[in-house]
């Protein structure tokens, strides 16, 4: 009986025991807290996502849990995610709207994204409460800067200083507002301060090296780099800070062999063994940069960051067969990576599918609307599908949302180049030098805005810089080339494009500058021998050969052009210009049927290139083939539908053979608005116009046509067409008047015989 008792006391005891455990599992404040202090330890060993997920776990148990909303907020901020970092800071605030730390926080994340009157406010609430917050002069300090008021940045900063001493990062960005300030001597005595206030740090070290790597104080800014390296061995930071001090004094050399030593040193790191095959990648060197990740894939096949770089560097290399088979297992594993819907977007751009890539990158948005990465390649698409606008949007969106986009500033600039907006792409040009001050392209840009505002001094102050940053690159010549050019220097000219071609033999740029500046000199044969004697050197440039085939057609040699251009394309099937430019010459010397055939040819492996469906519907109107021209338009606006070109010629198309007048006219208003500088597109217009019998309008258009036809001023058409607009609003001399000028243009032009009837009727 006792030990019957004693059994009946223990199952009762166990049996209470099983029901306070699963009454405390069950407790949602003990979860939540397991969860908080779970995703602490993570974040206290640098495993952020590990630590996001326990937060979000937390939230997802108790969603006014704060604490928990301001550690993800700072694990996102660990990991640069800042729109969900920004997200999670405002529930926050929300929740605990005097959490002051907080409120500096998101106002720090708004000074990034340009928001700078909402950073205003918090900052605001945070010295109303406590004047003498020296996190909050910082916070002032950083939203002066954004407002280039870097003398009102410097003393936010002192302030802060002097609040709290002994804050080394406040020094460190002392340092900074006075390199922006010009003073270099301060700037370098609150460096080193920051430095003894916390020797151990590596981020002082390495911003002191950087200081004396601008000033190219070489051997102190290595000594300071290797310092950080002894500092903290296991940091991959400062070996990639030497290396690129390596590369600044153009010892190529001396930073591969670092990487290539840090690759061996850190065989468990993955910054550390990436290092090597991202240089690579950063200098251009595309083969090299495949050959590692290829190699490192191999080594790690479970580093995910590895499997999507090396998926990157074959979407750029064109192997799109390899990358969407390596892409797909990521998608199988995870269908919402936003990275891999973004490499499959690449792809198809690639495959010039832009519809089917602007629905992938959509979908991208739709899970994660803030991907700045995503918009810019959506951007990508929309400019594919001629929609410059939608395009625009995009980049503008991208670099809202990454401040530090170089791609998205790139296409915005040539943007602003294709639509003449120099003061637009002096903007994004500047934006480009800020984040890349050590490379050509944004000093180049802003030449390019300079010489088109005939600012000639700053254009040339500008390409010298270009030089100077980058003296083995072609592109400062190049341009320098051209600015010569437009001022008529022809002998300097020359000079500067031949230096690009020293330079960089290939470059195409060059020598057709060269070309130019001799035919402007009136020296065809000069340019034709030229472009000869460069292609000894680089006899498979099929640029080169297409340039010397335009020459030859320019110079009336139809079969050495033709036999160049064949050339060309031979080695490049997919060189457009190339193939363009060998129809026009079929076309030239009468064989319109095989320039046909040329631009099929090339359509078989480019069939959404949307130019030869244009040229194509072109060369059947010259051959009254009207039903094969209406394909050829409707095939391209079914990839771009809003091509104004495809758009305004399939109109006219309609309009001469008879075809539905509104959908004509809506075509024709589409093409208007798109390109509204267009002459041809306002007489379209105008054509569709006088079809409805709104004469009216049809005279306007006509006379703003011609108007518009700089380039062409006596095209007999425009005249003929007001001609009968003004015959149909009762202005018998004024339409006598145009007939009379379109046949002393042109006797036999397409409607002379009707201008001739017209005129007789009117006299």
């Amino acid at each position: 009986m006792r030990n019957y008792s004693v059994l009946v006391r223990s199952c009762v005891v166990l049996a209470l025991s099983v029901g306070m455990l699963a009454g405390c599992s069950r407790d949602p404040n003990l979860r939540k807290r397991k969860y908080f202090e779970s995703g602490q330890r993570y974040f206290e060993k640098g495993r952020y996502r590990e630590a996001a997920i326990q937060f979000n776990n937390a939230t997802q148990i108790d969603p006014n849990y704060a604490d928990a909303h301001y550690q993800l907020a700072q694990t996102y901020i660990k990991t640069q995610n800042w729109p969900a970092a920004y997200q999670e800071l405002d529930r926050t605030i929300q929740l605990q709207p005097d959490n002051v730390q907080a409120r500096l926080d998101i106002a720090n994340l708004l000074i990034m994204g340009g928001e700078l009157k909402q950073a205003q406010d918090h900052i605001d609430f945070v010295l109303a409460r406590d004047p003498n917050s020296a996190a909050g002069h910082v916070a002032q300090s950083n939203l002066k800067a954004a407002r280039h008021d870097v003398t009102g940045a410097i003393q936010e900063m002192q302030q802060a200083i002097s609040l709290a001493p002994g804050n080394a990062n406040a020094y460190l960005s002392l340092a900074v507002l006075q390199v922006s300030a010009n003073n270099p001597d301060a700037a370098e005595s609150n460096f080193k301060k920051a430095v003894s206030l916390n020797p151990q740090a590596i981020d002082a070290q390495l911003a002191l090296g950087a200081f004396y790597q601008q000033r190219a104080r070489w051997p102190e800014a290595e000594q300071t780099f290797r310092r950080a390296m002894s500092l903290d061995p296991k940091n991959p930071s400062p070996r990639a800070s030497l290396a690129r001090l390596f590369m600044a004094q153009g010892k190529k050399a001396e930073a591969e062999d670092l990487l290539k030593q840090s690759k061996k040193d850190f065989p468990e790191n993955s910054t550390g063994y990436r290092m090597l095959g991202d240089f690579y990648f950063a200098t251009g060197d595309l083969d090299k940069a495949l050959s590692e990740y290829s190699s490192l894939y191999q080594q790690h096949a479970n580093d995910l960051q590895v499997k999507k770089n090396y998926i990157q560097l074959l979407i750029m290399k064109g192997r799109s067969d390899e990358a969407v088979k390596l892409n797909d297992e990521v998608l199988k594993s995870n269908p919402s990576d936003g990275e891999a819907l973004i490499y499959r977007g690449q792809i198809l751009l690639r495959q010039m599918r832009a519809n089917d890539a602007a629905d992938v990158l959509q979908q991208a948005l739709h899970n994660d609307p803030n991907n700045a990465v995503a918009h810019y390649h959506l951007g990508v698409a929309f400019d594919q599908m001629g929609d410059l606008a939608r395009a625009e949007n995009e980049w503008r969106e991208a670099v809202r949302l990454r401040p530090d986009l170089l791609d998205a500033y790139r296409t915005l600039a040539g943007a602003s180049l294709r639509k003449n907006d120099w003061d637009a792409l002096a903007k994004n040009a500047d934006r480009i030098i800020s984040l890349q001050p050590g490379l050509p392209d944004g000093y180049a840009l802003r030449a390019v805005s300079e010489m088109n505002r005939n600012q000639n001094e700053k254009s040339f102050a500008d390409l010298r810089k270009a030089i100077e940053v980058a003296p083995q690159s072609p592109v400062g010549y190049i341009h320098m080339g051209n600015l010569y050019r437009r001022q008529g220097k022809y002998k300097d000219a020359e000079n500067s494009f031949e230096e690009a071609l020293k330079r960089d033999p290939n470059a195409a740029d060059a020598l057709n500058g060269i070309a130019e500046v001799c035919l402007l000199q009136k020296q065809p044969e000069r340019a034709i021998a030229r472009v000869q004697n460069q292609l000894k050197a680089q006899p498979n440039n099929s640029n080169f050969h297409f340039l010397l085939g335009a020459l030859f057609f320019n110079n009336q040699d139809l079969a050495n052009a033709e036999a160049e251009l064949k050339r060309a394309v031979e080695l490049d099937k997919n060189n457009a210009d190339a193939v363009l430019k060998l129809g026009q010459v079929q076309v030239a010397r009468g064989a319109s049927d095989q320039a046909i055939k040329t631009y099929q040819s090339y359509l078989q492996n480019n069939p959404r290139d949307v130019r030869f469906y244009i040229v194509l519907g072109q060369l059947y109107e010259t051959i009254s083939n009207w039903d094969q021209a209406k394909e050829m338009y409707q095939k391209a606006l079914q990839i771009q539908p809003e091509n104004p070109l495809a758009s305004n010629n399939l109109a006219y198309v309609m309009l001469e053979q008879g075809g539905n007048v509104d959908v004509a006219l809506s075509m024709a208003q589409t093409a208007r608005r798109m390109a509204p500088g267009s002459p041809n597109f306002a007489d379209t217009l105008g054509w569709a116009y006088y079809k409805k019998a709104a004469y009216a309008s049809a005279v306007d258009l006509f006379k703003e046509a011609i108007r518009l036809n700089k380039d062409n001023p006596d095209d007999p058409e425009f005249h003929y067409h007001l001609g009968l607009a003004y015959q149909k609003t009762d202005q018998p001399a004024l339409a006598r008047q145009q007939f009379e000028r379109a046949l002393k243009i042109n006797p036999t032009f397409n409607n002379a015989e009707d201008a001739r009837k017209l005129l007789a009727e009117l006299r």
